[in-house]
């Protein structure tokens, strides 16, 4: 028999035979929780990282649940589940919301498909315990090999009690009570890091990949950036914290630093403003370039992810690849910086037009790909 959790979709995230929109963590949240969410009242439930709806809509199917208020980072995740609850006739029942204390106001019951990352974490026992209702019980489920004893310390930090659930099928629910309150021993965000030798601020909230430091393959891109040529406008593809968009912008070129992730997004504004290049740097969370009109842009920078989710696969750089070449103007380019083992190269030949390697060692290649008019 066919259940709700059985029919949702990716789309209009990366379809693919081993991604899939549900797992078993969402499946053992829903029941750890079960109890807690047969007796929460409507309005009083909070999803956070539900990627595809799981959580939010198998909550609101099986306990009759309304009012549910939902923050998930990537942007494809949050359109897979408004395309997946309006199929279903639950598009009522949520809400999006920024990642804030107002999320958070009042909450019974917090459900969380765990982060990868510790700061994530700490952010949102931060957020949580300043704003929830002080009998609120957080749930915090996911994948063994991604929970750490780390974690349990993290909310440590913020809960009187947190405890481990049995696992099952490779899969645990963290489960925390008892805000603490008064200052608690988690960072701030966005945390803020000084780079002297880029003469550059990075600022980071939780959910930013590789936080207020700057990754080797942004450093590898960073290096050939006197190569690259002179343009009106500029586009950084995947921005992250925006050290690129930054970079750029310190040439006085306009650049939109575009993102899926809300964290990433946020974190580009704040590195831009702590920079002083907030007039020169345009931030904007987007799928894949979708709001940028085609052939309309002179150079694209690119650091793509090479996995989606828990699983590494191409499909999230291939998407960015076909979305840069869309929006390319004639004689535009793409510079795109990636691990050296990954056969891009061809990839970006076929969908861009002619590339040829920049910069090659063995952690990362850089290649410039032209758009032929």
């Amino acid at each position: 028999m066919t259940t709700l959790l059985d029919s949702l979709r990716r789309y209009p995230d990366v379809e693919a035979a081993n991604l899939h929109a549900v797992d078993a963590s969402d499946r053992l949240l829903l029941d750890t929780a079960a109890e807690a969410l047969a007796a929460a009242p409507d309005g009083t439930v909070v999803v956070v990282g539900d990627r595809y709806g799981a959580l939010t809509l198998g909550a609101a199917e099986r306990f009759g649940l309304a009012g549910l208020r939902c923050s998930t980072d990537l942007l494809t995740g949050e359109r897979a589940r408004a395309l997946n609850a309006e199929r279903l006739g639950l598009a009522s029942v949520y809400q999006d919301l920024p990642l804030d204390q107002q999320l958070f106001a009042g909450a019974e019951v917090v459900l969380v498909q765990a982060p990868r990352g510790l700061d994530e974490l700490a952010e949102l026992a931060g957020l949580i315990a300043a704003a929830a209702a002080p009998s609120v019980r957080v749930f915090v489920g996911g994948r063994l090999k991604y929970l750490t004893p780390a974690m349990t310390e993290v909310l440590g930090a913020a809960f009187d009690s947190v405890s481990a659930g049995l696992a099952r099928q490779k899969s645990r629910v963290l489960t925390a009570a008892g805000p603490r309150t008064g200052p608690l021993k988690l960072p701030s965000f966005p945390r803020r890091e000084w780079h002297a030798d880029l003469d550059l601020w990075v600022c980071a909230y939780g959910g930013a990949f590789a936080g207020s430091r700057i990754d080797i393959g942004t450093r590898r891109l960073l290096a050939v950036l006197d190569q690259l040529p002179a343009t009106g406008s500029a586009v950084d593809l995947g921005c992250g914290t925006g050290v690129l968009a930054c970079a750029l912008a310190r040439r006085g070129v306009p650049v939109l630093a575009s993102d899926a992730s809300a964290a990433a997004v946020r974190s580009a504004a704040a590195t831009a403003e702590a920079n002083g290049l907030s007039s020169l740097v345009t931030v904007r969370r987007d799928d894949a370039l979708a709001t940028v009109e085609s052939a309309s842009v002179p150079l694209i920078v690119c650091n793509p992810p090479f996995h989606l989710g828990g699983a590494v696969h191409a499909g999230a750089a291939v998407k960015l690849f076909e979305a840069a070449a869309r929006v390319l103007a004639p004689g535009g380019e793409l510079w795109t910086v990636f691990n050296s083992h990954l056969a891009y190269r061809n990839v970006l030949r076929e969908l861009v037009g002619p590339s040829r390697t920049v910069h090659r060692d063995p952690k990362f290649t850089v290649v410039r790909s032209g758009r032929v008019g």
